[in-house]
């Protein structure tokens, strides 16, 4: 018997479904395993823990202890279930999801569900970048260095050629986002305090479910779906793959989640203990609050790897979620794999040119904290109707013996639900209500 593929039957002959090339992966790569097909769901989901998720955790431990860390744990089901529909529709369908809302419903909902994410998009690259600044001023370097270092480095990488090469560069940055496990190790938190924390939750108190609320309304961003879908794609995968894809996914899930508790339970065992009211709204102010703790250099070197690994992972998926989003909705060719030519520059002008933007509102001194709420406020609103269309696209564009049925999908419906209902209540506190 033959080894099944890990690319479907089109992609065998290297055109997908919507007409344009995919790679064929080599046998090299069919014995490499997990390696050839593990790299979407962990990227993306490093990317989901980006500065300003960083930064809430920190906030989330200083004010309330550990008794974030409840909610972050039972997020990891409700992220695995909701990435795990990107996976599945780009395996089966090979489309990325706005190409295939485009397929399934048209290019007016296709420009109507990318135009707001590829905002978000922007604003998103801008807190990232000011993130970077954040950190380079830690230790002494200025702006005008660090913010244009990083927008060329990022658009050299995806010029740099294919996919894999994007993504392995992009897990490896990311991962820098582990120091703060080394930072909660080091703050020495109590066990029994953490356990007796977890039962209590304060759910009556209207400033803990304002935080609350914005921990579950991050954990899915609305560019993440475009992003895991369309990597699946341009990776090339087929359904011999799902298996592993999954795990991929799940992986990333409880990687991202373990990530943002090592920052709660650090700043909890730390600031939360001594100073619980400390400002906790930026690169700096996070670093000083640790430093009585863990020693002024530590702190620095501990809190800017972090954040710079989590501020450049997302602006580099953030940027090709945008890219591709747009790339789909006017049919332009934007796969990683293709190097630039006259057909692809529209993709990679459009990549080049967010990052340009984002570097340009940095150094231009826009007002930062006004762009930086009124992008988590897009990102809210955006939810029920990038949900919504996800689905939608995984009930109708689905082999029928690939779709959910039953308990899950009335589980998986009902936990998208939750998501909303939170994302929508974290904006009142943001728009003064």
């Amino acid at each position: 018997m033959s080894q099944p593929s890990l690319v479907d039957t089109s992609t065998t002959t290297g055109t997908a479904p919507s007409g344009r090339q995919r790679p064929v992966l080599s046998r090299r790569m069919l014995g490499l395993g997990l390696l050839a097909i593990w790299g979407p769901g962990l990227i993306v989901m490093l990317a989901d823990g980006d500065a300003g998720c960083l930064i809430t955790a920190a906030q989330s431990g200083a004010q309330w202890g550990y008794r974030l860390v409840l909610p972050q744990l039972i997020l990891i089901p409700i992220l695995y279930l909701v990435q795990e529909m990107t996976v599945r529709l780009g395996i089966f369908t090979g489309l990325g999801h706005g190409a295939l809302i485009r397929a399934r419903f048209g290019r007016g909902w296709a420009m109507v569900s990318a135009a707001p994410m590829i905002a978000s998009a922007i604003g998103t690259l801008v807190v990232e970048f000011v993130a970077v600044a954040g950190v380079g001023e830690l230790f002494g370097i200025s702006k005008w260095i660090t913010v244009p270092t990083a927008t060329g480095a990022l658009i050299a990488l995806a010029l740099a050629g294919g996919y894999r090469r994007v993504e392995r560069a992009g897990i490896v940055i990311g991962l820098a986002e582990l120091t703060f496990v080394v930072a909660m190790l080091l703050a020495r938190p109590h066990p029994g305090q953490v356990l007796a924390q977890l039962g209590s939750q304060p759910m009556g108190n209207s400033a803990y479910l304002t935080l609350l609320a914005a921990n579950v309304g991050a954990v899915i961003m609305p560019w993440m779906i475009f992003y895991q879908q369309g990597a699946m794609t341009d990776k090339g995968l087929g359904p011999a793959a799902l298996r592993q894809a999954r795990r991929d996914t799940f992986a990333g899930a409880v990687l991202t989640q373990a990530i943002m508790i090592s920052v709660i339970v650090a700043m909890a065992a730390t600031v939360g203990r001594r100073n619980p009211g400390a400002a906790l709204t930026s690169v700096g102010q996070i670093a000083t609050a640790l430093a009585p703790f863990l020693g002024g250099d530590t702190a620095r070197i501990l809190t800017g790897a972090a954040l710079l690994g989590g501020a450049m992972v997302s602006a580099l998926v953030v940027s090709i979620a945008g890219s591709w989003g747009l790339a789909e909705v006017f049919g332009w060719k934007h796969s990683l794999n293709d190097k630039p030519s006259r057909a692809s520059a529209p993709f990679y002008l459009s990549y080049g040119a967010a990052h340009v933007a984002g570097a340009i509102l940095v150094l231009g001194r826009v007002d930062l904290i006004g762009l930086a709420v009124d992008v988590e406020v897009l990102n809210a609103v955006m939810l029920p109707l990038v949900l919504g269309f996800l689905l939608a696209l995984e009930a109708k564009s689905l082999p029928a013996e690939h779709r959910m049925r039953g308990l899950r999908r009335w589980t998986v419906t009902g936990l998208c639900a939750i998501v909303m209902t939170f994302g929508l209540y974290a904006i009142v506190p943001l728009l003064g209500l």
